[in-house]
C-alpha cells in the first residue's frame, strides 16, 4: 500500500457481510485512498466480492469464535496494524454521504479525531452495564480509572496520525478492554468504557467532531439540531434509511442484495449482538 493515509474497517464473521459490501462501495464513491480489511471468518471464496471495489486489501485480523469480541480485539490493534501514517477507521456498518477529505487535513492539526456518544456522560453510560447497578460506581469498582466528568466517546470513528502519545494511548485502550473482559457478569463487551479510561489517564491532543461524522440514525432523535448534513452515517444496512441506500445503490449492489437476502446471515439476525451475549 503506496501511500500515507488510508481507510480500515472491520470484518468478523458473516453478518456484517452485506454492511461492509455497501461500505465499500459508499467510500469508493468518494475517495480513491486504500481501504485495509482486517478480516476474520469469512469464507475466502467471497474475498474477491471485496476486492472487487479495487485498492482494497485484506489482512487477518485476531480470531475468535464470537465475532463481536474478534472486532473489539481488531479494534484495540489499530494503531500497531496500520500501514498508514494518517489512518481513518470507520465501522463497516457506516455509510459515507458525502467525502470527507477535511478528516485526513485535521490530522496535520490534531493527531486524533473522535466524536461523542449519544449519551457522552460516562456517569449515564447504561448502555456498558449487563446488570442494573450504579454506573459510575461499578465501572470504578471493576478498576477503570473513571470520574464523574469522564466522556464516553463512540469508537466507530477513530481517526489518528502517528505520535507517541496515540501510542500510549491503544496500550491503555487495549489494558482496559481485558478489564472488561474479566468482568463479563456485569459488563456488556463493548470498548467504550475502555476507551474513555485510556483518554482519562493518557489524555491525548485530541479534536472531537461533530456528530455529522458519526451520527446513529438509531438514536436521531437524541440530537441536538445540526447545523451542517450528516456526512458519516452509522446504521446496519437493513436498518439503513432509503436516502442512504441510494448512495451505494446501482445494479450490481442490487443483484447482491437480493442473493444476500435468501443467503448470507445479517445484523439483524445476529445470536452475538442480542443483551445476552456481547
Amino acid at each position: 500500500m503506496n501511500s500515507d493515509q488510508g481507510f480500515i474497517t472491520i470484518l468478523t464473521g458473516l453478518y456484517s457481510f452485506q454492511d461492509c459490501v455497501h461500505f465499500l462501495a459508499s467510500v469508493r464513491k468518494f475517495h480513491q485512498e486504500p481501504i485495509l480489511i482486517l478480516i476474520d471468518r469469512v469464507p475466502k471464496i467471497l474475498h474477491p466480492l471485496l476486492t472487487s471495489f479495487g485498492n482494497v486489501f485484506l489482512q487477518q485480523a485476531p480470531s475468535h469464535q464470537n465475532p463481536v469480541l474478534a472486532s473489539r480485539q481488531a479494534k484495540l490493534a489499530l494503531y500497531e496494524i496500520s500501514p498508514f501514517q494518517k489512518t481513518i477507521f470507520l465501522d463497516c456498518d457506516i455509510c459515507l454521504l458525502a467525502p470527507i477529505p477535511e478528516l485526513f487535513d485535521y490530522l496535520e492539526e490534531s493527531p486524533f479525531l473522535i466524536t461523542k456518544d449519544v449519551q457522552p456522560a460516562i456517569s449515564h453510560a447504561s448502555n456498558l452495564l449487563r446488570v442494573k447497578q450504579p454506573i459510575l460506581p461499578t465501572l470504578q469498582g471493576i478498576g477503570l480509572p473513571l470520574k464523574e466528568d469522564s466522556i464516553q466517546y463512540n469508537t466507530g470513528l477513530l481517526a489518528f496520525r502517528r505520535s507517541d502519545t496515540n501510542a500510549l494511548l491503544f496500550q491503555r485502550f487495549q489494558q482496559y478492554f481485558e478489564i472488561i473482559v474479566q468482568h463479563q457478569d456485569v459488563l456488556l463487551l463493548r470498548d467504550q468504557g475502555a476507551f474513555a479510561a485510556a483518554v482519562a489517564t493518557t489524555q491525548p491532543d485530541m479534536q472531537v467532531l461533530s456528530p455529522i461524522y458519526n451520527f446513529l440514525s438509531k438514536w436521531k432523535d437524541s440530537y441536538e439540531p445540526l447545523d451542517q448534513p450528516i456526512k458519516v452515517l452509522h446504521c446496519t444496512y437493513p436498518y439503513r434509511p432509503q436516502y442512504a441506500k441510494n448512495v451505494t445503490r446501482s445494479l450490481p449492489l442490487r443483484i447482491f442484495d437480493r442473493v444476500a437476502q435468501w443467503l448470507l446471515p445479517n445484523q439483524v439476525t445476529n445470536p452475538w449482538r442480542i443483551r445476552g451475549a456481547n
